[in-house]
């Protein structure tokens, strides 16, 4: 009887093993094993670009180019001297015009009306320009020449109604007249109500500040 014939080569199992547990995919010992498919194509592809440079940094990283953030809003200016001082004028003449109007109605001097007049000369020049001694300064001697300002303008407008003539006369043509009776007023509390308009606009000055 003669014996099969064996086949000169027999076939092989794949990468040299036999399966384990009927995975196909394993490979021999000591070899990693094949990543299986996932079934999802774009699964090893990186994330595809959003148009957003900065959207992979995470929250709290700085700005690109180092620094942090690349347009920080810059603090407000509180220091400008020469705009404290023309603050401190304009509030000087329209606080001594209002302070002229009260006087001159009531016929009077008020005390804390000079007070008023000092007080909100220096509050509001600290405000524009700072704590700084030349806007304090300024302040001061603005206060006076606005109280001052505040007694011509009442006494102008007593004089006014004692000669019967406009107030605008009285003070375009017969200023001179205004100013020495003024002089020939002025008493103690006429200087202190100055006094006082200096003084309150020091303490405006630094309520501000």
């Amino acid at each position: 009887m003669s014996q099969p014939v064996q086949p000169p080569n027999p076939p092989q199992q794949p990468f040299g093993g036999q399966p384990v547990d009927g995975n196909p995919y394993a490979g021999q010992p000591g070899q990693p094993a094949p990543a299986a498919p996932t079934g999802n194509p774009y699964g090893q592809q990186p994330p595809a670009p959003t148009g957003n440079p900065f959207a992979g940094q995470q929250p709290g990283q700085g700005a690109p180019f180092g620094g942090g953030a690349p347009f920080a809003p810059a603090p407000p200016a509180r220091n400008n001297i020469l705009l404290g001082v023309a603050v401190a004028l304009g509030a000087a003449i329209v606080a001594g015009i209002l302070y002229g109007v009260i006087a001159g109605s009531i016929e009077r001097e008020v005390g804390y009306a000079a007070v008023g007049v000092g007080f909100l000369v220096g509050f509001a020049a600290s405000k524009v320009g700072g704590s700084n001694p030349a806007v304090i300064a300024a302040s001061a001697v603005f206060s006076i020449g606005g109280v001052y300002l505040g007694q011509l303008i009442g006494i102008s407008m007593i004089l006014s109604d004692l000669a019967q003539i406009p107030f605008s006369e009285v003070v375009g043509d017969h200023f001179d007249t205004v100013t020495k009776a003024w002089s020939e007023e002025a008493d103690f509390m006429t200087y202190l109500f100055l006094g006082l308009g200096a003084v309150a606009a020091v303490g405006g000055a630094k309520k501000a500040g």
